[in-house]
């Protein structure tokens, strides 16, 4: 069992959120891994909480998809596999090409002065070689095209889709050998949205998704591979 991640208390959240949340970005970022076993006692003793709050919140994940109930085994964080990322990634792939379309037409210049930031602030992420840091400046520069696109329903699916993704994408963050062509790939679809170039957007953000799932197929098979 990972012992590097804990309990981070937040004054306007009842514990049950707290510990839900703690086990999710856990297991999100790999410090649960796929398979690991969730272990109740040990879980509410190193929160330091009691088992209530941690059953609740694998039940939750549970339904989320982020872990599994194994007969006589008890909770697992779930695996990832080909077939799970091949679901989220083919949805996805559609939505960001939409999502750049739509941005190409109403991002405002505000936007635009971010989205310029946000691909600034990813290059000095990539270069900390911090994989958490540059999720995070990852999705940053994502969420600023999905809200530039105005359309609330196509944010909240995007959204929704985004939990399940994050663990995908991590994967492949963590492969430093693909940061200078995500980089590459986040300077085409700024430029193509500037230019408001639908077409260069569209392809450029399903090249960025289909370069993700090779990626993340490799490691897959690697991993399997270990085991």
């Amino acid at each position: 069992m990972q012992d590097n991640f804990q309990v981070k208390m937040d004054e306007f959240l009842p514990l049950r959120d707290v510990v839900f949340n703690t086990l999710r970005q856990a297991i999100l970022t790999g410090d649960l891994k796929p398979g690991e076993r969730l272990m109740e006692i040990h879980l509410a003793n190193k929160l330091g909480v009691s088992r209530t709050p941690i059953r609740e919140a694998i039940r939750k994940l549970e339904l989320e998809g982020l872990v599994t109930m194994i007969p006589r085994r008890g909770a697992e964080v779930a695996q990832i596999t080909e077939k799970s990322m091949n679901d989220v990634l083919e949805v996805r792939r559609a939505m960001d090409a939409l999502c750049v379309e739509l941005a190409c037409d109403r991002i405002t210049d505000e936007e635009l002065e971010n989205l310029k930031k946000a691909c600034e602030g990813f290059e000095q992420a990539v270069k900390t070689k911090d994989a958490k840091k540059i999720a995070h400046a990852d999705v940053v520069l994502h969420d600023i095209i999905v809200q530039a696109t105005g359309n609330q329903r196509l944010v909240q699916l995007v959204n929704n889709l985004s939990e399940q993704m994050y663990r995908y994408r991590f994967e492949y963050i963590k492969d430093f050998s693909q940061h200078e062509r995500l980089v590459e790939e986040h300077r085409i679809i700024y430029e193509s949205i500037v230019n408001k170039n639908k077409e260069t957007a569209s392809e450029a953000a399903k090249t960025h998704i289909d370069n993700q799932k090779k990626a993340i197929i490799k490691q897959i098979r690697l991993d399997r591979e270990k085991h």
